[in-house]
This record gives C-alpha cells, sequence and structure tokens, in this order.
C-alpha cells in the first residue's frame, strides 16, 4: 500500500484490547463475561473484544433506559435536546477522522467512503436538533355540546430498542438515536456483533456531549442472544430494526408480548432501469457505483440493471470495464475504491451466488471470483462482478445477494421494464436513466419503491423520509415522517364553560 495515513491515537485505540459496553452512563461487561471477537475484514486481524451480551445485560440496559425516561431526561426541554444535538454534532465533526477509521477498520469501508459521509451524518444530527423545537400537536373544532375545547399533544412513546446492521455502523446509529434524542425518547442500541466498535465510540463521544446517564446505552452481542431478548422486552415501547427480511419477521414476531410499534428497514432487490436516450457518460458510473459501492453491501444495491435492448450491449461493455478498473483492497489505503466483504461466511454466501449465475447460465463479463493475490489473500475480497445473459427467474436477479454483483437484463418497453421490476417481493427503491421528462415522471410512480432516483442514485437527505414497501418494511427514516414513530398522539378534550 501506498499513502496510509497515520492517524492520531485514538481514544481507544484499535490495538486487539478488550472493549466494555455501556450501560446507564457506566461502561461495563456481560454479566457471563463471556467475550467475543471483532476482525478487521481486509487482513484477519483481531482489533478488539467485546462483551457477549445475554438477557439479563439487556434487562438492565432496558431499565437503565427506563429509569432515564421517567428521570431527569423527562424534564429537558425540546431546546435543551436541540442543543444537545447541537454539541454532538459538533463532537462528531471535531473526531470524524477518528469515526471514520473505526469504520474502515472494523467494517471494511474504505476511508474516502467514510470521510464522504460527514455531510450526511452531521446533517442528520443538525436536522434532528432543528425538528426537536418543531414538535407540535393540534388544536381542532368538535361538534360536541358545551364548550369543550380539543387538542392533540404529540409525546415521546418511551424507551426504543433499536437493532442496526453492520453495514453502515455511524449512519445506523445516528438514524436511531437521533430522532429518539429529539423526541424525548430513551435507548438502548445493539450493534450487529460483526461491527460493533463505532457504536461504543459514539456512545462514547454522546456521554462527553452531556446525554444524561441511561439515555443512550449500547449493548453488544449476538442476534440471537442480545437483539432477540431486546425486540421481545416488555419494558421496551418501540423496535426499530435495520437488516434482513428474514430477521425482521421474527422481531414482528417477537413484539407481540406488549404490541410495541414497530419500524423496520429491510432487504432490497432493487432496479436500475437505462433508457435508450440516457447520458451514458454519467450513467455507466452511477450504475456501477450503485451497487459496487461498500462492496454491495448495502440494501438499496441497484444489483438489476434493465438496460434498453439498442444500447444493452455497449453499456455492459463500458460497465465491465468500469468494473476491471475499481481500485481493490484494504480500505485504509486513501486510493482503495472496493473494499473487503465483511467476514468469511459473508465471502461463502456471495461465492454461492457467483457459482449459481454460472451454472443457471448467466454470462460472466467481468469478475467472478475471489481475489488472492498477496494481501488480499488474508482479507474477504471479491472483484466487482457483471453478468449479462440473465432472465428474470435466475436466483442471481431473484434473491439479495449482499455483495459486488450486478446483472443486466435487455427491456423493449416502459410497460414491459416496469412489470419485470416491480416483479419482486421487495420495494426499497430503483434508479431511472433518461433525458426524457416525461419517462423520468411515469416511471418514478409507477415503481413500486420508496426512493426513486433519476439521473443519480445513493442521493439521501436528512429532511427526505426513507423506506420501503412490501417486503423491505414499514415505517420511515428521515424526515418528519421519521419523528412520528417515535412520537405517539394524545387527544384531550377540556370542558371550559
Amino acid at each position: 500500500m501506498t499513502n496510509v495515513p497515520t492517524p492520531r491515537a485514538m481514544r481507544r485505540p484499535l490495538d486487539g484490547r478488550h472493549r466494555q459496553m455501556f450501560i446507564g452512563g457506566r461502561w461495563v461487561d456481560a454479566a457471563s463475561g463471556e467475550r467475543f471477537e471483532t476482525r478487521n475484514p481486509a487482513t484477519g486481524e483481531i482489533i478488539a473484544t467485546v462483551p457477549r451480551a445475554g438477557k439479563d445485560d439487556v434487562d438492565r440496559a432496558v431499565a437503565a433506559a427506563r429509569a432515564a425516561f421517567e428521570g431527569p431526561w423527562s424534564r429537558f426541554n425540546p431546546h435543551e435536546r436541540q442543543k444537545l444535538l447541537l454539541r454532538i454534532a459538533e463532537l462528531f465533526e471535531r473526531h470524524w477522522e477518528e469515526i471514520c477509521l473505526s469504520d474502515t477498520t472494523d467494517m471494511g469501508l474504505p476511508i474516502v467512503r467514510a470521510r464522504a459521509n460527514a455531510n450526511r451524518v452531521l446533517g442528520m444530527l443538525r436536522f434532528y436538533a432543528g425538528m426537536a423545537t418543531a414538535i407540535h400537536g393540534h388544536t381542532m373544532e368538535n361538534s360536541l355540546p358545551g364548550d369543550i375545547v380539543s387538542y392533540t399533544r404529540k409525546e415521546p412513546v418511551g424507551v426504543v430498542g433499536a437493532i442496526i446492521p453492520w453495514n453502515a455502523p455511524t449512519a445506523a446509529s445516528v438514524w436511531k438515536i437521533g430522532p429518539a434524542l429529539a423526541t424525548g425518547c430513551t435507548v438502548v442500541l445493539k450493534p450487529s456483533e460483526e461491527a460493533p466498535l463505532t457504536p461504543l465510540l459514539i456512545a462514547e463521544l454522546m456521554a462527553e456531549a452531556g446525554v444524561p446517564d441511561g439515555v443512550v446505552n449500547v449493548v453488544t452481542g449476538t442476534g440471537l442472544e442480545a437483539g432477540a431478548p431486546l425486540a421481545e422486552h416488555m419494558g421496551v415501547d418501540k423496535i426499530v430494526f435495520t437488516g434482513s427480511t428474514a430477521t425482521g419477521q421474527s422481531i414482528v414476531r417477537a413484539s407481540a408480548g406488549n404490541l410495541k410499534r414497530v419500524s423496520l428497514e429491510l432487504g432490497g432487490k432493487s432496479p436500475v432501469i437505462v433508457c435508450a436516450d440516457a447520458d451514458l457518460e454519467r450513467a455507466v458510473p452511477v450504475a456501477a457505483m450503485s451497487v459496487f459501492a461498500n462492496s454491495g453491501q448495502i440494501c438499496i444495491a441497484g444489483s438489476r440493471l434493465f438496460v434498453e435492448r439498442s444500447i444493452h450491449d455497449e453499456f455492459v461493455e463500458r460497465l465491465a470495464a468500469y468494473a476491471r478498473g475499481l481500485r481493490i483492497g484494504n480500505g485504509i489505503n486513501p486510493e482503495t475504491e472496493i473494499g473487503p466483504l465483511i467476514s468469511p461466511r459473508q465471502l461463502d454466501r456471495v461465492e454461492g451466488y457467483l457459482r449459481a449465475g454460472s451454472e443457471e447460465g448467466a454470462r460472466l463479463v467481468a469478475g467472478g471470483a475471489r481475489l488472492v493475490e498477496g494481501a488480499l489473500a488474508a482479507g474477504n475480497f471479491v472483484a466487482p462482478t457483471v453478468f449479462a445473459g440473465v432472465s428474470d427467474g435466475m436466483r442471481i436477479a431473484r434473491e439479495e445477494i449482499f455483495g459486488p454483483v450486478i446483472s443486466a437484463l435487455p427491456f423493449d418497453t416502459l410497460d414491459e421494464v416496469v412489470r419485470r421490476a416491480n416483479d419482486t417481493p421487495y420495494g426499497l427503491a430503483a434508479g431511472v436513466f433518461t433525458r426524457d421528462l416525461s419517462t423520468a415522471h411515469q416511471l418514478s410512480r409507477r415503481l413500486r419503491a420508496g426512493s426513486v432516483w433519476v439521473n443519480t442514485y445513493h442521493a439521501i437527505d436528512p429532511a427526505v423520509p426513507f423506506g420501503g414497501y412490501k417486503m423491505s418494511g414499514y415505517g420511515r427514516e428521515g424526515g418528519a415522517e421519521q419523528l412520528d414513530e417515535y412520537l405517539n398522539t394524545k387527544g384531550v378534550f377540556m370542558r371550559v364553560d
């Protein structure tokens, strides 16, 4: 590697030491004393051990969150919550390089991409700060006899259990904690066991910013041992989850005990539609990175590429050339564009799809194999892969791969491509490339997806709601709609005559 930055000493160095979890404002170990390792996916090296939490630890965290919700935190007014979120944003900005290094080392995100997320993450925190003072109910006329005033109040739902995936630890943490703080809720955050370190760093920064004890708690452990007890906990008022559809379904079942509020951002198999009139100079790199970004480990990955038949072959050739030119390696190198997959298990999963694509008759145009040259052999690297000759029924065109694999499929008419694009159990996102305004509006309206990007992709703004249709979940992240997910609406009637 060349030009590898030498970061300043981190407050919690990634040097193989043990990290504790954060409950009630204190750093603690699991009640059982058990630990697990977290490894750098680019090198296989152990970078830390963390507590392997269980039900007893979840109980501790929920109790701390409940005590904080009913205690000092309940007396924070909107302006005080706003100031707190702004202080958190300032600390994040001051320690952004440290946060980026944590994500890069723990889950493989290239450092250049981690740094580029600053505006998005800091923007989210400042957006939630603004929204903290914009929460309000309404007065309304009623038809009751007598002089009765009626109005509504917006009140925090209570203790929030937040379960996040490993593919975006910083953004996912903020997307859950930010609206909770803005609305006056408290949080028990359960990060993925594959990438727990950045959420622990975030907890430390929030405590430094002045978040009261118990308002934000981070419990590390597996989904079965810590996530499931959190989802079914009778002391949790809401669960917010990002991850696989199968796990989302289990969370819905687990939440039935006390009918807790649930919002889910789940899987996807997003279509990207390239019309013959598209600007190919723009469409090729954007379509490529719609799926190759973060090594394809992203729920909105544009892994089904529908290209109008008259330009299909040219587009696929350009796409393959772009894929071959991407720089792959350890994300700490600022020249790296594609990092590793998160784990050997995920590597095995993606390799299984590569075999399935070839066995089912798809034509491999680029990539298609694990990379084992030199230093890459120690990590979980797969070459960016392009398949052509794909049919709608193939596994690579139906199932979420969560790897850098794109399937190209030709189409002839808009009606046809809409039908095929919507023929999926998912509905998280979609992309369209066209210069025709009518086509852009038609496809944006007809595609059954929570987000549709036209002549761009991955555009996410704190003020714009994000979420899915169908098996991609329900509820929204971002926008005023997200804050409503963390609030109860109370109706009040007051006789004044």
